[in-house]
């Protein structure tokens, strides 16, 4: 079992769920079965509900309320509320980036799995507040979100590694999450393409990780970075308290200061 000292130790879980994976690190100075008891627990609630918005919110389930939505057989004016919640979220993030980033994909299907999985990340969130557990680690597929340190004796930070997207055997580097301890990366190493960009042309940048202090704004910040290019990049740092490092489809590199600091 991994650990951080004498008197700490990290305790993972994983699963899968919206088309990746799903993990949840727990720091703990517990007696060892009281730890994994915790985690399990902890680990149990946070799945469930990951799986009960993917009922709902997954493109893939042909049941699910997006795909009744999709196939015309069902009308948003209807829709459930925390699906007419999610979608006006969306909407105003649609009119804050300028249109970089949508609730619709080209042919005009409503798709919120750009701001879905972030949505999940935040309510499991909440859920491991109100189970007690104050440092953790949750990370669903590059949308990382922390809560306290893995050394709480040292409150040291996490540190989240950024994949290479040209070599995803490698990282281009470690960022601590003490400031801002929300990261989120968007691009096509993970999924393939799936963000287009404005206009339709070829992305200015085959990678985005944004470090913002909650998870919908780093994630929805990414992927509209992805899609509007340096343009909205520019826009992104002026208007929120974020950091911000693109890969360039050259394998170049574009980062804010936080990411320039040494990990």
């Amino acid at each position: 079992m991994p650990h951080t000292s004498s008197t700490t130790q990290l305790r993972a879980r994983t699963f899968r769920t919206m088309g990746t994976v799903v993990s949840l690190t727990v720091a703990s100075g517990h007696y060892a079965q009281t730890a994994v008891d915790e985690l399990e627990s902890a680990a149990a609630v946070v799945e469930d509900k990951f799986s009960e918005l993917d009922l709902s919110f997954s493109l893939y389930r042909n049941g699910s309320e997006a795909s009744r939505l999709a196939r015309g057989e069902l009308t948003l004016a209807y829709a459930s509320e925390s699906m007419q919640a999610l979608y006006a979220e969306a909407s105003e993030w649609r009119l804050a980036t300028g249109g970089a980033f949508t609730a619709e994909r080209p042919d005009g299907t409503l798709d919120l799995s750009g701001i879905v999985k972030a949505h999940a990340v935040r309510e499991a969130a909440l859920s491991l507040e109100a189970l007690g557990l104050r440092d953790w680690c949750l990370n669903a597929g590059g949308d990382v979100l922390v809560s306290g340190s893995p050394e709480p004796a040292t409150e040291e930070p996490w540190l989240a590694g950024i994949v290479d997207p040209q070599d995803r055997q490698a990282l281009l580097g470690a960022y601590p999450m003490s400031a801002l301890r929300a990261l989120a990366t968007s691009g096509t190493a993970e999924r393939g393409q799936h963000i287009w960009a404005i206009g339709g042309a070829a992305t200015e940048f085959d990678q985005v990780s944004v470090a913002a202090a909650d998870i919908v704004t780093a994630d929805v910040l990414a992927t509209a970075i992805v899609a509007g290019g340096t343009r909205t990049l520019d826009q992104a740092v002026e208007k929120w308290k974020v950091e911000v490092l693109a890969v360039r489809r050259d394998g170049t590199l574009l980062a804010t200061p936080g990411f320039r600091k040494p990990a």
